[in-house]
């Protein structure tokens, strides 16, 4: 029973360890014609370049609620771009019209560049545990067998998984980027929990470039 309750918290916060999220913006640029130059009045069509349609709903309305927040307008291609619209490449032209009719001057994107593993040993935790009595007189082995688990927690392993994601924005006219930032995500664990805290990473960027007001 000692060994069975040890274990159980052995593997409960190995589960906690890999599941902790982290999120945080690793480079990003602005162009240098528009920095210290909030980006007001915009109208922004919010793309997640990805065929997963729960993925890309969740982002997108993500993402657009912290736009509406700050009194920027936010259309969501999930919202008029059909679910196999990504299956194929659409032609320049009709992409470019169907973004200029939905009413936006400017576009974001949201995409995964890349994504690995890395799997970490967490040591044990050695520790004395006295007995202050004197009645092991059954043999070595039922002293050993009862204080093992006690005296000794083994060490585990762990696996990381990392993802690393781009977010662009272009002026929907000239198709020029305006801003960019790279980030990473450790342990996102879901997508729910991802879109907790991914898109108030990125306002708190643009608003650290100067992109958007406080």
């Amino acid at each position: 029973m000692r060994k069975l309750l040890i274990f159980s918290l052995v593997i409960a916060q190995a589960l906690w360890l890999a599941c902790g999220s982290s999120t945080r913006i690793t480079a990003s640029w602005i162009d240098p014609a528009i920095k210290g130059k909030p980006q007001a009045n915009k109208t922004v069509f919010i793309s997640a370049l990805t065929r997963n349609m729960e993925v890309r709903t969740k982002l997108e309305n993500a993402l657009a609620l912290q736009a509406e927040q700050r009194n920027i307008k936010a259309i969501k291609s999930s919202e008029h771009l059909r679910p196999d619209f990504y299956q194929e490449l659409p032609p320049r032209e009709k992409l470019l019209k169907t973004l200029k009719q939905s009413g936006a001057d400017a576009i974001l994107t949201v995409s995964l560049i890349d994504k690995e593993s890395e799997t970490r040993y967490i040591r044990g935790n050695a520790r004395y545990a006295p007995f202050p009595f004197y009645r092991w007189y059954g043999g070595f082995y039922s002293y050993y067998n009862y204080w093992y688990p006690i005296i000794y927690d083994p060490g585990y392993y762990v696996t990381d998984k990392k993802y690393f994601l781009e977010t662009n924005l272009y002026d929907l006219e000239t198709e020029k980027l305006l801003w960019s930032a790279q980030s990473q995500t450790v342990n996102p664990g879901s997508i729910d929990n991802f879109v907790k805290t991914y898109p108030t990473k990125l306002i708190e960027q643009m608003i650290k470039d100067g992109l958007i007001s406080q």
